[in-house]
């Protein structure tokens, strides 16, 4: 079964911010079909942008893919309606550029914010939940009229609070209930959440519209101790066929290795495009 394999283009980097446009090349040069970049950083550049990366994408025949996790101050599982209602807006003025560039997958934190701390002052997270749910019921049909889908992920407890396991996200996207919605799962946090990667993935089901990549420590595919095979059987099972995006993060520096808490290079002195090359191959020929 084919599976697009894709990369995170910030492996590559520090900064969310950066110029998109090398890493079309990079990764197929890799021997990627794919490469996933930040929705948001996009929607805030020019169309002129926008189209640039679309139209390089199209000429090397890769696709393209987003990621992203909210800022506080668009935080759409907020109590107070003024940050929540901004979140919205904000979250369709991401959905509106990732349009002008084909539309397609947004996936990550774009259910609640990221990197996130429970609230003190609360012991139960259903009120957070339900204005989740409330912004997701309007941003889900406003994606679909534009093409593109939002993939909540599931994250581990020491970054976010709202969806940590497969189970939490199935009875969110049941309850927003919109193919506008659906589940990214991570083999990452999985390793950190679920009893079962291989049952996760299969309970996930049809609502399963990509999965992350990566080893327990953050390293590539390959490098480490995730059981590969069991992750196969679950994906054939349920007849996958979304992209295979892997997320490593291996050295530390700037705000994204803040973000991912990385704090000290994982491989000393990497040669971050053979092991990208060499984990491609690997996921190739392990996952699809």
């Amino acid at each position: 079964m084919h599976r697009p394999v894709g990369i995170f283009y910030a492996y590559w980097v520090h900064e969310w911010d950066v110029d998109f446009l090398p890493f079309i090349d990079k990764a197929k040069r890799l021997g990627f079909d794919l490469v996933e970049l930040h929705a948001a950083v996009l929607a805030a550049r020019n169309s002129d942008y926008r189209h640039r990366i679309k139209e390089k994408a199209d000429k090397e025949g890769m696709l393209l893919s987003y990621g992203m996790g909210l800022d506080k101050e668009y935080d759409l599982s907020s109590l107070n309606e003024q940050v929540r209602q901004g979140g919205v807006e904000f979250m369709k003025k991401v959905i509106l550029g990732v349009e002008e560039m084909g539309g397609g997958l947004i996936s990550g934190t774009v259910h609640s914010y990221w990197p996130a701390v429970f609230p003190k002052d609360m012991n139960t997270k259903v009120p957070l939940l339900k204005q989740s749910i409330k912004s997701m019921k309007e941003l889900a049909p406003f994606a679909v009229d534009h093409g593109v889908m939002l993939n909540v992920e599931v994250i581990n407890r020491f970054e976010q609070f709202l969806i940590n396991t497969c189970d939490e996200a199935l009875a969110y996207v049941k309850e927003v209930n919109s193919p506008g919605c659906n589940i990214l799962l991570d083999t990452f946090h999985m390793n950190i959440e679920e009893d079962s990667l291989g049952d996760a993935i299969r309970k996930a089901g049809k609502h399963l519209a990509a999965l992350h990549l990566g080893e327990p420590n953050r390293k590539l595919p390959g490098m480490g101790r995730q059981p590969w095979g069991e992750i196969k059987k679950a994906l054939d099972a349920i007849n996958f066929s979304g992209p295979l995006v892997m997320e490593p993060f291996i050295t530390q520096g700037g705000s994204i290795g803040r973000a991912v808490a990385v704090w000290r290079d994982i491989v000393t002195n990497p040669d971050m495009d053979a092991l990208a090359e060499k984990s491609a191959a690997f996921v190739k020929a392990n996952l699809r």
